[in-house]
């Protein structure tokens, strides 16, 4: 709801100064009533599907959300850093219409998101494509066990556990708009590397070098379905390289070599191709889209200034820190001892081990029930496409009841019952049934973008969600390491015990891990809630004006769950 527009004046010459910031006259501005009061509704799918509208909105009414930086008291305390690189763009008196706004919101996506998009899956292209050659003579050319092929996954997730810390250390230092493009050309390069295998030890030291390399434009109610449609492009991505894999491995005995070889090297050529484009296709920040490639830019000034001021009315810690700033030894340590996030970090460990090695061994297991090279490579894209669905459909169920944990717990609940399924079937299942027991397993709701915007949402500051974005991403690692070693050889075929460990894993996260995170979530606001509540307006002034707490060790900072 929107009120009518009156002039905003300061009352006093006084000026703010506030981490070295320039002199501002917005210390003591009057009350703007000509701010949207009403708390910004989640963006949909539903709502962008059906149109779906709970009060008509007039696409020409202001659109601009009331926020700390109109609140006389407040606005010095969450004022950015005055070497900020959008700092001249921040304007309080900056107003917007509804119209302005999603012509915006769907410019970014066009300009900013289907390239993202791009770029992540043709690493995933290249990350995966290892069962795609499993499925071929991989195994069997390079003499490799099944133990040699678990190792060489244990390494690979080993030392992209050990890379993805300095890795987002060094995107936060020289940037993301320079740091993403290079990782993705060193990627490509070792990943078609791998067409000149000679036997375990190329193979396990490629694994090796690929897990080194690897590794501000929303608002909060817009990023789970940007995050969403994001790793659905991976699977759309993964649904193409079946097609891709069923091709190139008709090539084997091309020039004498087998065909997963080429595999490696054409796909590994496809993502450099894409990593040197995203050299000119990532900008540093909204304001810095021109370059001598694009001299116009992707954003007028108005544009700029309308993308800067939503994104810090929605979250002004974003203006902690520029895109050029390297974390401190000391940011660094607060971030790693952040307990808070400990209880999501133990979630990544654990929540992607029931579905791991049914995922990673999926063409092993179809060609050991009888399916061909191609068959299987056929055979995996059902799952992938269900995958898609599954992962819409718990995207509308988290948007609707705006729950964290209980939602991400669909996951192991639609897993469970394919596991007991699947341990319960006979030695020589019928291959068909066995086809159909694996796909729906694997079909289930992914849910690791709820969990990445969780983490984020609870890590506070840009400094926190950096260091804590990627401590989740190593437990996931550790999860995914040890899950490579479930299905062992002295298993095979049917890998009763490993199923048996799959089952517990997922009864223990549905059981316990999940409630009990909700629970420990619920007792911090309560604490906190008790402290702020019982606090004057004199001492939350005086609280905000000398506390060193940051992120989410703020005492008027509320977790999701």
């Amino acid at each position: 709801m929107t009120t009518e527009p009156t002039t905003i004046k300061s009352t006093s010459s006084s000026s703010v100064k506030n981490n070295g910031v320039k002199d501002l006259n917005v210390s003591v501005y009057e009350v703007v009533s000509d701010l949207v009061d009403e708390e910004e509704r989640q963006v949909n799918f539903t709502d962008i599907l059906f149109r779906k509208r709970k009060h008509l909105i007039d696409p020409d009414a202001i659109a601009t959300k009331r926020s700390v930086f109109d609140d006389p008291v407040l606005a010095p305390h969450y004022w950015p850093k005055k070497d900020y690189e959008n700092i001249h763009r921040l304007d309080p008196s900056a107003r917007w219409t509804y119209r302005e706004e999603r012509a915006l919101v769907w410019k970014i996506d066009w300009k900013i998101m289907i390239m993202a998009a791009i770029m992540f899956s043709a690493m995933n292209l290249d990350r995966f494509n290892i069962g795609q050659a499993n499925s071929s003579t991989f195994l069997t050319d390079l003499k490799l066990t099944t133990d040699d092929f678990n190792l060489g996954s244990t390494i690979f997730f080993l030392t992209f556990l050990c890379a993805e810390l300095p890795s987002q250390l060094i995107s936060k230092r020289i940037g993301p708009d320079r740091w993403i493009p290079i990782e993705i050309c060193l990627w490509s390069l070792v990943s078609l590397s791998q067409f000149w295998l000679t036997g375990r030890t190329s193979f396990l030291v490629c694994r090796a070098l690929l897990g080194y390399v690897i590794l501000y434009f929303y608002t909060k109610t817009e990023l789970p379905v940007r995050l969403a449609l994001f790793w659905m492009s991976a699977y759309l991505c993964n649904i193409i390289a079946s097609f891709l894999a069923f091709g190139i491995l008709h090539l084997d005995g091309t020039a004498g070599k087998a065909g997963w070889r080429w595999l490696f090297l054409i796909e590994g050529g496809i993502t450099l191709l894409i990593g040197v484009a995203a050299f000119f296709n990532m900008p540093a920040s909204p304001t810095q889209t021109k370059t001598w490639f694009r001299p116009k830019g992707w954003f007028s000034e108005r544009e700029e200034v309308i993308i800067i001021n939503r994104i810090l009315r929605d979250d002004p810690t974003k203006g902690d820190m520029h895109n050029r700033e390297g974390l401190s030894l000391g940011r660094l340590w607060t971030a790693i001892c952040d307990y808070d996030l400990w209880p999501l970090y133990i979630i990544g460990l654990t929540s992607r081990i029931p579905e791991n090695p049914p995922s990673t061994y999926l063409t092993l297991l179809l060609r050991g029930i009888g399916f061909n090279t191609f068959q299987t490579n056929l055979l995996s894209i059902p799952y992938r496409t269900l995958g898609i669905v599954t992962m819409f459909l718990i995207t509308l169920l988290s948007e609707h009841v705006k729950e964290r944990s209980f939602v991400a717990m669909l996951q192991d609940l639609w897993t469970l019952p394919f596991l007991v399924a699947l341990y319960a079937l006979p030695s020589e299942p019928n291959q068909w049934v066995f086809f159909g027991i694996v796909t729906g397993l694997l079909s289930f709701p992914y849910v690791l973008p709820v969990q990445v915007g969780w983490c984020s949402r609870n890590a506070g500051g840009v400094s926190g969600r950096l260091v804590n974005a990627s401590l989740f991403n190593m437990f996931t690692q550790v999860g995914s390491i040890i899950a490579s070693q479930i299905y062992v050889a002295s298993d095979a075929p049917r890998y009763k015990r490993g199923n048996r460990i799959l089952i517990v894993m997922c009864c223990i996260n549905i059981g316990v891990l999940y409630p009990s995170t909700k629970a420990y979530y619920v007792w911090r606001n309560r604490q906190r809630d008790k402290v702020w509540n019982n606090m004057t307006i004199e001492e939350r002034d005086h609280y905000l004006k000398t506390t060193k707490d940051v992120g989410n060790r703020r005492l008027d900072f509320r977790f999701a769950h």
